[in-house]
């Protein structure tokens, strides 16, 4: 017979492995998608892709089943049409937390509840119920000795931000100060995190100019457009980490300086309607890539740099269900039907090379409708000025094709995005150039992205890995193997 505390020393196992491995960005999986995938199916792609924690929004019980056995660390979430029920009954969140969460565990790696999404912004009259919720359902937790291992809190808008610049003077809205009070106090009280829905397109598009485009996907910014706190003197490369330091000085200013921000929700939509023109392939890419690389690179923000912003890219699928503008429907790095929409790594691209796993499958190739004269001034800068390597498209290389200014011209802009693209290329030229997923390879002309590329990138490497790295990854390998080892024996118990 197993000894009876052998399930706590596994969930202390689970905590370890959070903590080992530092910042992490997973995926958002909404809904409100006409042909869902199943929920096996969806893992199977959360696998492929090496997605390692998921926010679901909702408690589905056949996504944590199908979640089981896998590692995969789960955010389960309350609908916000289930927060009135919780926070007015002890009782009900007790149920609430024995049918969706305990009932899984250990299987299911659950490791946060986050409560309703956006209650003060979205729906205020539910907002005195808010804090009471959260509340019971701590207390449930407790009684289920779950409490180390799941942790609550409640997603919040930007919008709750009053003047988000200069982030060092940001404040939360004075309206909500009593419920905020409550909220920051019980985050402190548990060890939670403040969980924020960062996006940045949203203030990109309400700003109309005032913030450069760069400045919102990551992109390095003209040294005459440098953005800086005038009261820190701090420089802001980023929207999104200006977001996250506003947050933690709204925290500050209520006497809170302890709680970590945690984003549940940052990314791009890749297409819009005619007059949604920053909604795009080439925008949703470089947004989430950067994205990406800049967590994992353990950077922290400004005024926090010692502080690692956990992210979760919202979303994995385009919602075609959801209300409002085209954009809003368009969110996702996939297609419902599972056909991506651009390809994206959920792995640190520190250690690749530039011709990275972030755009396999994805390739920049000239626009049909441009001027043949546009074209060739393009492609004369892809291989002068920027850098391409158009060795392959010059006469007897296999690329080469003296009446054909499209093909010569997509194999140049594609090149130099593949080298590019992580520090900010774009795949424009002066709107002669367009973004695909349809490999433009033909017989021995292979482009960067393609299936065995031949591009001057080389091949992939792993970069050097210090003896700290090395261990840590080797603790990391080691505790993940024990914990999927003993998962399986103790769901018999």
């Amino acid at each position: 017979m197993w000894p009876p505390n052998l399930k706590g020393v596994v969930m202390l196992l689970m905590l370890t492995i959070l903590t080992v491995s530092g910042a992490f960005v997973g995926v958002n999986v909404g809904t409100n998608v006409l042909n869902l995938p199943s929920a096996s199916d969806i893992v199977s792609i959360l696998k492929e892709k090496k997605i390692q924690h998921v926010r679901l929004l909702n408690s589905d019980n056949q996504m944590l089943i199908a979640l089981a056995n896998t590692g995969i660390e789960v955010m389960v979430g309350v609908p916000n049409d289930q927060l009135l029920r919780l926070g007015q009954s002890r009782s009900t969140a007790a149920d609430w937390i024995n049918k969706n969460v305990a009932a899984y565990i250990p299987a299911t790696n659950i490791t946060y509840i986050a409560v309703g999404n956006e209650v003060l912004t979205t729906i205020p009259n539910a907002a005195l119920v808010l804090v009471p919720a959260l509340q019971f359902l701590q207390s449930a937790l407790l009684a289920a000795n779950l409490n180390t291992q799941v942790k609550i809190s409640s997603p919040h808008s930007t919008d709750m931000i009053s003047k988000p610049f200069p982030p060092s003077t940001a404040t939360f809205n004075s309206t909500w100060s009593s419920i905020m009070f409550q909220y920051l106090q019980f985050l402190k009280n548990t060890e939670s995190s403040f969980m924020l829905n960062a996006q940045p397109y949203y203030d990109y598009v309400k700003g109309q100019g005032v913030f450069p485009l760069e400045y919102a996907l990551f992109r390095s910014l003209n040294p005459d457009s440098q953005i800086a706190d005038p009261n820190t003197n701090l420089f802001y490369t980023n929207m999104f980490d200006a977001m996250v330091d506003a947050t933690y000085s709204s925290m500050q200013t209520m006497n809170f300086t302890d709680i970590p921000v945690m984003v549940t929700a940052s990314g791009w939509p890749c297409h819009g309607a005619p007059n949604e023109l920053a909604a795009n392939v080439d925008n949703a890419l470089a947004y989430n890539t950067n994205l990406i690389h800049h967590v994992l690179n353990k950077s922290g923000t400004p005024s926090q740099p010692n502080n690692q912003v956990s992210t979760y890219i919202f979303e994995l699928f385009n919602e075609d269900l959801r209300a409002g503008p085209v954009s809003e429907k368009n969110w996702g790095i996939m297609f419902p039907n599972a056909t991506t929409t651009y390809t994206l790594t959920f792995e640190d691209m520190a250690t690749t090379n530039t011709d990275s796993a972030a755009l396999r499958g994805t390739f920049c190739v000239a626009n049909s409708s441009a001027p043949p004269s546009a074209l060739k001034q393009s492609l004369d800068w892809a291989c002068g000025p920027g850098s391409a390597n158009c060795s392959a498209i010059q006469p007897g290389q296999p690329c080469y094709k003296s009446d054909d200014i499209l093909a010569v011209a997509s194999y140049a802009f594609n090149d130099y995005y593949h080298k590019t693209q992580a520090s900010g290329g774009t795949c424009n030229f002066n709107s002669t150039a367009m973004v695909t997923s349809t490999d433009p390879s033909h017989g021995s002309c292979i482009f960067a992205g393609s299936t065995g590329s031949n591009s001057s990138s080389g091949s992939e490497a792993s970069g050097p890995v210090s003896p700290a790295s090395f261990a840590t990854q080797t603790q990391l390998l080691w505790l993940t193997h024990l914990v999927s080892t003993l998962l399986p024996i103790l769901v018999f118990m």
